[in-house]
């Protein structure tokens, strides 16, 4: 267990008992799905690329296109996945345990495609259907089970734990194509048995209601707001209490909630710096261009990024619930700016080294921290529609970032599509600082 080293605000709401100062129970419990889940999407997700391109002859473009599918192209099923999960208690566990299931059986698929482009692009879109639906259920129930003053640190070790698993796909990946001879079927194969046990895991440890307080903690009296600093809605009115023992409320919340100021410049923010975000794909075809690995080889870039977020997902979360989650989110993205900045330097071990250290920083002090900064503007009721509504900008966005990156690269060659992608982030980031809220919305 990881022990909180955070105090509690004074006008913080109760915390659920036996839970303590330790991460709750279903925090971790979702943690260790992910990472089994993890450890099946990153065994394709690591010799996708070489499986596509070198594989089968896809050009830069057309494998843009399809990664930006594999990332971002399930908007609305992401919206339908949130709105779902809101329409009553204990519905977040069947909503993403749907979405998990989908994503397995999305591995048989490839099995079947063969070499078919039209039967890869629908697996991989199942596949993203399954992340798209389950994902907003799955951040909503770590919300509502943690405090929300420690929000931050308890996406940090789910992160961490999710991460752990996307260190040990790659290694899963190379270990069978090693065995095979570089079989992709037998890839395929093994993560979709992973895959199902992701599946059972979810159901046979995390509870259907995770907002529900323990029976003997139950009170007649009034649970107090748990987000007392929350901006105030675009009418002026107060937010909603969102506390995470919170009833659910009628379905309207989540629109009412989504329209807070606060809330709709973080998801601006997100999406003007999503389109500017090359997929972490072709940062690992370019490392491999420039070292010039072999195939059996290229699934171990990835190990280094994970490796990093892995050390770092817990501090970046605790340092986001001490100083403000809007300053931490900017440099992680300053971070992905400089690992673009290195790329155009002469490839050689250190510079492979460095920017997959930069990813790392990158995902840690960005992916977690973003639902932690956003969640608290949420009520209960409507938490995973608004944070669908974010991961749906971003989503959109990278699928734009991904695409465009992919024409650039196949028009004008990979390095000025590097620079270009380099003057396009920094200009984002300079429109999120003003963007996004200040102090008072960071916790």
């Amino acid at each position: 267990m990881y022990l909180a080293t955070t105090g509690r605000r004074p006008d913080a709401p109760p915390r659920p008992t036996g839970v303590g100062r330790r991460v709750p129970g279903t925090v971790v419990a979702l943690g260790a799905v992910s990472l089994v889940t993890d450890v099946s999407s990153e065994m394709v997700t690591a010799v996708l690329p070489l499986y596509l391109v070198l594989g089968l002859g896809l050009s830069p473009l057309q494998f843009g296109f399809l990664d930006g599918l594999f990332n971002g192209a399930t908007a609305l099923v992401r919206l339908l996945g949130g709105r779902l999960a809101d329409r009553g208690a204990g519905r977040h566990r069947t909503v993403a345990g749907a979405g998990y299931l989908l994503s397995a059986l999305s591995r048989l698929g490839l099995l079947m495609a063969g070499g078919a482009a039209g039967g890869i692009a629908a697996a991989l879109a199942a596949d993203r259907l399954g992340k798209g639906v389950r994902t907003a259920p799955r951040d909503a129930m770590i919300t509502l089970s943690a405090p929300p003053e420690t929000l931050g640190r308890a996406f940090g070790v789910h992160r961490a734990m999710d991460t752990t698993g996307a260190l040990l796909g790659p290694l899963v990946a190379f270990v069978v194509l090693w065995a095979t001879a570089d079989a992709y079927d037998a890839v395929f194969v093994v993560s979709f048995a992973t895959g199902l046990l992701g599946v059972v895991v979810l159901g046979l440890f995390v509870p259907a209601d995770p907002s529900a307080p323990p029976p003997r903690a139950a009170s007649t009296r009034p649970v107090p707001s748990a987000f007392p600093s929350a901006a105030p809605t675009a009418d002026g009115s107060a937010a909603p209490a969102a506390g995470p023992n919170a009833a659910p409320g009628p379905a309207g919340t989540a629109a009412r909630s989504t329209a807070d100021p606060a809330f709709r410049r973080v998801v601006a923010a997100a999406a003007l710096l999503g389109a500017a975000t090359v997929g972490d794909s072709f940062l690992y075809l370019l490392l491999q261009r420039g070292l010039d690995l072999s195939a059996a080889l290229f699934p171990l870039l990835p190990l280094g990024a994970a490796a990093c977020y892995l050390l770092l997902a817990v501090p970046a979360g605790r340092i986001a619930d001490r100083a403000g989650r809007r300053i931490p989110f900017l440099l992680g993205h300053g971070a992905l700016l400089a690992a673009y900045l290195t790329l155009l330097v002469p490839s050689g071990l250190p510079t492979a080294v460095l920017v997959l250290v930069l990813l790392g920083v990158f995902y840690a002090a960005t992916d977690g921290v973003l639902m932690a900064l956003a969640a608290p503007a949420l009520p209960a009721a409507g938490r995973a529609s608004g944070l669908a509504v974010l991961q749906t900008g971003q989503a959109l966005a990278r699928l734009v970032g991904a695409a465009g990156f992919g024409a650039a690269w196949t028009w004008w060659g990979p390095r000025p599509a590097l620079v270009a992608a380099a003057l396009a982030l920094a200009a984002a980031l300079t429109a999120a600082w003003r963007i996004l809220p200040g102090r008072k919305a960071r916790r």
